[in-house]
């Protein structure tokens, strides 16, 4: 059982920078650990994921100004953002996932509650 909290949103100028936290109340070593974003009237989108072995994909709409990281030890995953648009403004979800090492699901799945991330003109 994972509880997934979310942090560090908030209102940026076009070419800004970010850094999301997402902190699990338990180890995260188990479960490949993601990124989604959702805008107003938009449907929910992938942005990032990391596998328990570490392999990253990022959506192609980011790639070269996103970089997601874990810290096993301090069950917290990053989303660093960098050069950030007025369309990258969504409230932006953590997941886990659980998998086996070889990236194969085991079944359960966690959301956070969402931090907003807003870019102005």
């Amino acid at each position: 059982q994972v509880q997934l909290v979310e942090s560090g949103g908030g209102l940026v100028q076009p070419g800004g920078s970010l850094r999301l936290s997402c902190a699990a109340s338990g180890s995260i070593f188990n479960y490949r650990m993601g990124w989604y974003r959702q805008a107003p009237g938009k449907q929910r989108e992938f942005v990032a994921r990391i596998s328990v072995r570490g392999s990253i994909y990022y959506a192609d709409f980011v790639k070269g100004r996103f970089t997601i990281s874990r810290d096993n030890a301090g069950n917290t995953v990053y989303l660093q953002m960098n050069s950030l648009k007025s369309d990258d403004t969504a409230a932006y979800y953590c997941n886990a996932i659980q998998t086996t090492p070889s990236d194969t699901r085991t079944g359960d799945e966690y959301w956070g509650q969402g931090t907003q991330v807003t870019v102005s003109s």
